[in-house]
């Protein structure tokens, strides 16, 4: 399987999705920017494939991420940073999504799992009403201290 055949739309993923379940299999899914992949992002999408049998990411699109952190970002485009998850072996889909937060998503999908990083409460969290509603699971899980993007990110501008 090729990295773009990873990346899916609505569609086909809730086509996807639809078999994995029926299969028995536990849907996973977590969503961010990922802009700058760093140890941190590989970390936390590693850990939360060990909750289930896939792994879906979310990935906010150019226009959601420069929404989100300003009019700086992203620094990596949406078909890189698509590409890049795709890449990763613990990654079985991505899907790219223009609004603010996935709740859409979560509400189509219905994951089994909903994951977040530590820095998350569950009162946070997006779209846990809806997982917890359909007899899901919320986990938030321990980041690495002291990689983010945004540190990243300062750290280049400085050197300029």
């Amino acid at each position: 399987m090729t990295t773009k055949n990873k990346i899916l739309e609505l569609p086909d993923l809730l086509k996807k999705t639809k078999k994995w379940k029926a299969d028995g299999k536990r849907i996973v899914f977590t969503n961010g920017c990922f802009d700058i992949m760093h140890l941190g992002h590989v970390d936390y999408l590693e850990k939360a494939k060990a909750e289930g049998d896939i792994l879906i990411v979310g990935l906010n699109s150019d226009l959601s991420t420069t929404n989100i952190k300003g009019p700086e970002r992203p620094i990596v485009d949406e078909h890189s940073r698509s590409r890049t998850l795709a890449a990763m072996e613990f990654v079985d889909a991505v899907i790219i999504f223009d609004e603010n937060t996935p709740y859409n998503l979560i509400k189509n999908l219905l994951p089994d799992i909903l994951i977040k990083g530590k820095d998350y409460t569950v009162e946070n969290i997006i779209g846990a009403d809806v997982v917890l509603k359909n007899n899901g699971e919320i986990i938030t899980i321990d980041l690495v201290k002291g990689y983010s993007t945004t540190k990243i990110f300062e750290r280049i501008r400085k050197i300029k």
